[in-house]
C-alpha cells in the first residue's frame, strides 16, 4: 500500500472536525515543522495562512478560552443584515395570518410565488433563499389534518360514555356478545392512486390512472365500488368485514350484521341470547334511521336475540373501537396499492393482522339495497322498541317478536 500524501490526510481528516478544531489540528501540524510551516500547511490542506495562524493564537491562549466554535459575530451574517425588513414581508407574503406565539407555521404558497413578491418589493431573493428562510422560521409545509368532528359537546357525553361502559360490563359479565360497528370509507375499483407509500427496489414503481374514475362494471356500466361494512368482536378482538357493491343503507349495514352472526357469532357465542352494539349517531346505522331500527327488529326476529344498541354521542365517532382497533390497520395494509379487483379488496382485508392476534373474515356481499326507503309510522309501532330510561334516543333494545 502506498505511503498517504499529506494533502490525502487532510482531505480524510477536516471534514471530520469543525472548525476549532481544524484550525487546532492544522496549527499543531505547522508547528512541528518549524520555520515556513504554516506556509507548507496552508499549501497541502487548501486552508488560509490566516485560519492556521489563528489557531495558533488559540494554542498559545493568546485568544481568550471559549466553547464557542466562532467567535461571536463570526460567520456568514443573515440576509436580514443587507436586506433589512425582508423577514416581516416574507412571513406576511407566506401567511398572512400568522401567530408569532405558534412554533411550527405553514404555507401554502409557492416558494416561487413569494420570491417574487419580494422582488416586487425592491428585495432581493431566489425560491432557494425563501426555502432556507421559512425553514429557519420554523415554517412546514402541511396538509389538512381531520381533527374537528364539528359542533360542541353533548352536556351528556361523558355520562353515555360512562352509560356505554355499564352497558357493555353488564353483557360481558353474562358473556353475551359486544360488537362495535361502523362502515369504512367508499373505495373505487380500478387501477386508481391509494394513499401513503410503499418501498420498491431501485428502478419499481407502482403506476396507477391519472384520472380516479374507477372501472365499470360490463353489465351495470356503473362505477364499480367497494362499501366496507365491519363488525368488530370487541371481547373476542377479531373482526369481519362485509364488502357491499351497491348503497350503504341502513339493510345493507343490518344485513352485515346478520352475516357475521350467522358465519362467526353463532359458533363464537352459542348460548347468547342477547347482543350489544356499539354504533356511531348518524350515517346508515343512525339513530334517527327508521330502517335501522326496522330492519334490526327483522333481525332480532330471524336470529331470536334481543339486540341493545348505544350509540356515541354526536361528534365523538373517533372513539369507536373498530376505527382504532381494526379500521386503521386495514388502511394501513393496503396503503400505495390499487384496489383492481373485488377479491384485492378481500384480501388485503383478511391478510390484516397485529401484534395482539387480530385476524378478519371478510365477505362480498352482491345484493342490491334500495335507497330511500321509507318507513311509516305503522311499521314503527309493530317494532318491539323498549327504550333506556337515560337519553332513550341513544339507548334502546329491540326484543324478538313472538
Amino acid at each position: 500500500m502506498q505511503p498517504w500524501t499529506a494533502p490525502k490526510v487532510y482531505a480524510v481528516m477536516l471534514p471530520k472536525l469543525n472548525e476549532k478544531q481544524r484550525r487546532e489540528y492544522l496549527a499543531t501540524e505547522a508547528l512541528k515543522l518549524g520555520y515556513g510551516g504554516i506556509s507548507k500547511i496552508s499549501r497541502d490542506s487548501g486552508v488560509s495562512r490566516v485560519t492556521i495562524t489563528n489557531g495558533i493564537k488559540q494554542l498559545s491562549g493568546e485568544d481568550s478560552p471559549t466553547d464557542r466554535i466562532r467567535k461571536q459575530g463570526g460567520g456568514r451574517k443573515s440576509i436580514e443584515y443587507y436586506q433589512p425588513g425582508i423577514t416581516a414581508f416574507l412571513e406576511l407574503e407566506a401567511n398572512p395570518k400568522t401567530d408569532k406565539r405558534v412554533v411550527v407555521k405553514w404555507t401554502s404558497h409557492s416558494f416561487a410565488h413569494i420570491a417574487e413578491a419580494l422582488v416586487e418589493r425592491g428585495y432581493e431573493a431566489t425560491k432557494t433563499t425563501v426555502g432556507n428562510m421559512l425553514h429557519d422560521l420554523g415554517y412546514a409545509l402541511k396538509a389538512n389534518k381531520k381533527d374537528i368532528e364539528g359542533g360542541k359537546d353533548h352536556p351528556d357525553r361523558d355520562a353515555q360514555f360512562q352509560h356505554i361502559n355499564m352497558a357493555g360490563l353488564t353483557m360481558q359479565l353474562q358473556g353475551f356478545p359486544i360488537i362495535s360497528i361502523d362502515a369504512k370509507k367508499t373505495e373505487k375499483i380500478g387501477n386508481l392512486k391509494n394513499q401513503g407509500k410503499e418501498w420498491h427496489p431501485p428502478g419499481e414503481e407502482t403506476k396507477v390512472n391519472v384520472y380516479d374514475f374507477g372501472e365499470k362494471d360490463k353489465k351495470t356500466k356503473k362505477v364499480m365500488k367497494a362499501i366496507p361494512y365491519g363488525i368488530y368482536d370487541i371481547l373476542k378482538k377479531q373482526g369481519f368485514v362485509n364488502v357491499g357493491i351497491d348503497a350503504n343503507t341502513a339493510e345493507f349495514a343490518v344485513s352485515s350484521i346478520a352475516r357475521w352472526w350467522e358465519t362467526v357469532g353463532l359458533k363464537e357465542y352459542p348460548k347468547a341470547s342477547e347482543i350489544l352494539l356499539f354504533a356511531d349517531c348518524g350515517s346508515s346505522n343512525g339513530y334517527k334511521n327508521r330502517l335501522w331500527k326496522y330492519s334490526l327488529q327483522q333481525f332480532a326476529d330471524k336470529s331470536g336475540l334481543t339486540v341493545h344498541v348505544c350509540h356515541y354521542p354526536p361528534g365523538t365517532s373517533k372513539w369507536n373501537a373498530i376505527e382504532h382497533a381494526m379500521f386503521c390497520y386495514i388502511t394501513f395494509n393496503w396503503r400505495a396499492k390499487p384496489l383492481t379487483a373485488y377479491e384485492v379488496v378481500l384480501e388485503f382485508i383478511r391478510h390484516t393482522t397485529t401484534k395482539t392476534g387480530l385476524k378478519i373474515t371478510a365477505m362480498l356481499d352482491e345484493n342490491t339495497y334500495e335507497k330511500g326507503r321509507e318507513i311509516n309510522d305503522e311499521q314503527m309501532e309493530q317494532l318491539t322498541i323498549q327504550k333506556d330510561d337515560f337519553h332513550p334516543e341513544w339507548n334502546y333494545s329491540i326484543k324478538p317478536r313472538i
